[in-house]
């Protein structure tokens, strides 16, 4: 079941009614049951893992909080963040250790007993597994209390607007709100729904609409000139974008809807003016799970290394962020470019700082439109690695980029307009809330019926130019 399923729609309305007529002590059981009812109706045999990485991090977490001895508590741990790693690195990276071995191996002649094997990857591993690790080493640091309740931290790990696709919580957030005794709230439901609307609008209007063309292009890389891989690759971060933002609003507003509150994951990236900026806007909850979890103790680690230090803690800290999001050498790729850029910002701060306050740059307008333009130029030509299926491709689309130009492929008109559109009413709206309203809510008007008829249009756009073919959300491959 996904959230762009006849079946959610049916599943929502009816957990409300259950949740709401439920007393407040037994609400968090009822949401666990419709959690791994959820998680069930993908695929039943995933629903083991996630069990086993529950029972494991409950066990360990209460042993840890019942030690006094520092190293023991750090063994315990340790064991627990491996046991909880496992079922990551054998469904998500076992496949291509093993072809790349037995390639390798073919190559100087020498036959595998082997054969190749194609595991399929549990959907929201990474997100679960990543809130585990987050809650065992915030017991281990004493930031919060292990969970008693083995029912409330196993919602805590399968809650059912996060597991597939975040964003990725952390405990001292969720656990308190599972015990609270919250009534029915009609603004906090309405504000819910209006979240989950401007969702499905991104994910089934921009971000679908937009994956017709940079699919059917990127699909046939070979077939292309550089113009239409250009026109693509510039299209391709409104789509992830869309995409993966549509999933975590919908989440947002699901739980929202509950009386849950969820970090938000996106704060308008697109507008930001430097790449440091763009990752302090995009995927919040994984860049900061990063940030608090890898980087932070890797730079005091190598504090005495000064900036190189960080810059050593910013390249390893998107490494792992490039592993994370897959076993590919493109994402490794991907990663390193990241930190790269990041490094070579944070070695030139100090300078573009002085020059910026001494001609009052950032009081430009033009200033910051060119400094958006080329922050998103940068984002996008590393997206070319994440969209690319090899190397190979994604070297090829940076030649075909430098060296051959042509007339731009249309395909079907009718679809690139849709797309075309739909990414400048994103921008047109987003513009607004990052230089007016600062609201969250897309559609906000201080007259009531503008904000009616707003999303009475939005619901009309999605109805009339939606992809409804249930296409799964990008990241699920994550």
């Amino acid at each position: 079941m996904i959230f762009t399923s006849f079946n959610f729609l049916i599943f929502f309305p009816l957990l409300l009614i259950f949740y709401f007529i439920t007393p407040f002590r037994f609400r968090w059981l009822t949401l666990l049951c419709a959690s791994y009812f959820f998680y069930l109706n993908i695929k039943p045999i995933f629903a083991l893992i996630t069990i086993g990485v529950t029972i494991s991090t409950y066990i360990f977490t209460r042993l840890i909080d019942n030690v006094k001895d520092d190293s023991q508590k750090k063994r315990l741990m340790v064991i627990n963040i491996i046991l909880i790693l496992l079922p990551l690195f054998f469904f998500k990276y076992y496949s291509n250790i093993n072809n790349g071995i037995i390639g390798l191996l073919e190559s100087f002649s020498i036959r595998w007993p082997l054969p190749d094997i194609k595991l399929f990857l549990p959907i929201g591993i990474s997100f679960y597994t990543f809130m585990a690790i987050g809650y065992t080493v915030d017991v281990y640091n004493e930031e919060i209390e292990a969970e008693k309740n083995l029912g409330i931290l196993a919602l805590f790990i399968s809650f059912f607007p996060l597991i597939l696709s975040g964003p990725i919580e952390r405990a001292k957030n969720m656990l308190p709100q599972f015990r609270e005794q919250k009534k029915f709230d009609y603004n906090v439901a309405a504000q819910g729904f209006k979240l989950m609307l401007w969702g499905y609008f991104l994910k089934l209007v921009v971000a679908d609409r937009v994956g017709i063309y940079v699919d059917a292009i990127y699909n046939n890389i070979g077939q292309h000139n550089g113009t239409t891989l250009l026109f693509a690759s510039l299209l391709y971060p409104f789509q992830v974008y869309a995409d993966l933002g549509g999933y975590s609003l919908i989440a947002i507003g699901t739980a929202k809807v509950l009386g849950i509150n969820v970090m938000f994951n996106f704060n308008r990236p697109f507008f930001s003016t430097s790449i440091a900026e763009f990752w302090r806007r995009w995927h919040i909850s994984l860049i900061t799970w990063l940030t608090d979890y890898v980087y932070t103790p890797l730079a005091f680690h190598f504090r005495t290394l000064r900036i190189w230090g960080i810059v050593l803690a910013l390249m390893i800290t998107f490494f792992i962020s490039g592993i994370w999001h897959g076993a590919n050498l493109t994402f490794i790729v991907w990663g390193l470019m990241q930190g790269f850029f990041l490094s070579l910002e944070a070695l030139t701060s100090n300078t573009k700082t002085k020059i910026e306050d001494k001609f009052k740059l950032k009081e430009k307008s033009l200033y910051i439109l060119v400094s958006c333009i080329i922050t998103y130029v940068i984002f996008a030509s590393s997206q070319i690695l994440g969209r690319a299926t090899s190397i190979n491709d994604a070297f090829t689309v940076f030649r075909k980029i430098a060296t051959s130009s042509g007339h731009l492929f249309i395909g079907e008109l009718q679809q690139l307009v849709y797309g075309v559109l739909a990414v400048g009413f994103l921008i047109v709206i987003e513009f607004r809330q990052e230089f007016f309203t600062k609201n969250q809510d897309p559609l906000k008007f201080n007259k009531w019926y503008f904000e009616h008829l707003g999303y009475a249009l939005l619901v009309i756009l999605i109805l009339l130019v939606g992809v409804f073919d249930g296409s799964q959300f990008i990241y699920f491959q994550f």
